[in-house]
């Protein structure tokens, strides 16, 4: 009988409760307080999940405005997905990419994705998640750096707030929040501020700002050698990271600095990336030529593990022309199952037009949520296509943010989770993500929601 089966039957109290105490005893939560959740009672236990909605094991049924992690792109419960992952398992469940050895789904989906993405990208490495496409990312470009005999060139810039994964190497790619524990950044990892006009530039036009924040881009080489960076890696818009929706006077500058001292663009389009702004991804709106682009996440809607690096022909050519056997890869790099449920994913997107309706119902989403802006919790709103921000502050004419920040967004976000919403917390800053499957419907349930836990987080400030 299926798990959620018997959690339903009667006695399906005590099961959930024996579930909880074997998570507690037994399963270390990413990302998560494990003294706080015990001190809880306990994790949430979601069973069940279909088009944009989740289910837990009390039968709670809620909207789930984040599609996961960023990444349920085509909505819960495809049965698509689930056929071609059985076809293929029964077909060939696995075999690995090493040593000269491909398998059919990898190459159809290594020539799905170079058609599918911006040009110039025309080669693929297929790795397991975002945090791997980054470190594989850096492989390559010192790699690279070395094959053209400039093996002095090894720092990467990034940015404050980005957010690029865990792994040590991807967390020395991210902004300082993840610098806290495990001795990071490692070496030759440095850092800017990120293009954030509500928080660091509300006193400069935003054009102006935009070419001050990419600038910080030219003083950085300078400062560190021009001939020792190597690569500048960014977000088109920063998620994790607050979303950070730079000025449009941004990016020009920053891939002019590129061009003038000769760096490698980097581009992270792992949430961005498969329809989620209105475009396949976010580089069109930016008319961003990367030199490398990692993506993960709706490239499968977060069926499977599967990420991707796609390779520029300037860097591809050197790894193959110069570099002989390149030393890197993993067990699962352009697994069967996972490339043929990539494969069917994309269909189902373009088949659907979902990036059409992520443009279609993303304005009619940020339109909602600017009614939104004369809340007394509510410094602003932005977003673009189906990414959204509400950032909360504790004065609303002075933009005033919150001390310590993220202790209101936490309240927000649990006023959420208790009223059938799932909404993220960044600081205290609100941030909606929802499955580009999303109707003006689903729009309207989830801005009564959201006001419900703001108002409800505003009573709670004030009684505090």
């Amino acid at each position: 009988m299926r798990e959620v089966d018997m959690l339903a039957r009667d006695g399906g109290r005590a099961a959930v409760e024996g579930l909880r105490a074997a998570d507690l005893r037994h399963y270390l939560h990413p990302f998560t307080d494990s003294r706080a959740l015990a001190a809880e009672g306990g994790t949430r236990i979601i069973t069940r999940a279909h088009g944009p909605y989740i289910w837990d094991a009390e039968g709670r049924k809620t909207l789930d405005a984040m599609a996961g992690l960023w990444c349920v792109n085509v909505g819960y419960g495809r049965q698509e997905l689930a056929a071609a992952a059985h076809e293929q398992m029964l077909e060939l469940p696995y075999y690995n990419s090493f040593f000269k050895t491909t398998t059919p789904p990898t190459v159809r989906l290594a020539e799905r994705l170079a058609a599918l993405t911006p040009e110039g990208l025309n080669h693929v490495f297929f790795a397991d998640s975002g945090s791997e496409a980054n470190d594989t990312i850096v492989r390559m470009v010192r790699h690279y750096w070395a094959l053209e005999g400039q093996p002095e060139r090894r720092v990467i810039i990034s940015r404050e707030y980005a957010y690029h994964g865990s792994t040590m190497v991807a967390a020395s790619l991210s902004g300082s929040h993840m610098h806290s524990q495990g001795g990071l950044p490692l070496p030759d990892f440095d850092h800017i501020a990120p293009p954030y006009w509500y928080g660091r530039g509300r006193d400069m036009d935003p054009a102006a700002f935009g070419r001050s924040a990419a600038q910080a881009l030219e003083a950085k080489i300078l400062e560190l050698g021009a001939g020792r960076v190597a690569a500048f890696i960014g977000e088109p818009i920063q998620g994790s990271g607050g979303m950070i929706i730079p000025p449009d006077t941004y990016w020009p500058e920053i891939q002019r600095i590129c061009r003038e001292y000769d760096i490698l663009l980097i581009v992270d389009e792992v949430i961005t990336g498969f329809g989620r702004t209105g475009r396949w991804f976010a580089s069109e709106h930016y008319d961003l030529k990367a030199d490398l682009m990692s993506l993960a996440k709706g490239l499968s809607s977060g069926y499977i593990p599967i990420s991707a690096v796609m390779v520029g022909d300037r860097v591809a050519h050197t790894l193959i022309e110069k570099g002989g056997e390149f030393f890197h890869g993993f067990t699962y790099s352009g697994h069967p199952v996972a490339c043929a449920v990539a494969l069917e994913n994309l269909r189902i997107i373009e088949a659907e037009d979902l990036v059409g309706n992520a443009a279609h119902t993303g304005i009619y989403l940020q339109g909602r949520l600017q009614e939104l802006a004369d809340h007394p919790l509510v410094g602003e709103v932005r977003g673009i296509g189906l990414l959204g921000a509400i950032e909360l502050v504790q004065d609303k004419e002075r933009g005033e943010f919150f001390s310590p920040q993220g202790e209101v967004g936490t309240r927000c976000r649990d006023h959420c989770f208790q009223n059938g919403l799932v909404m993220r917390a960044v600081r205290d800053t609100m941030i909606i993500s929802p499955p580009l499957i999303f109707t003006p419907a689903h729009v309207d349930e989830l801005m009564e929601k959201a006001r419900l836990a703001l108002d409800l987080t505003a009573r709670d400030l004030a009684r505090r």
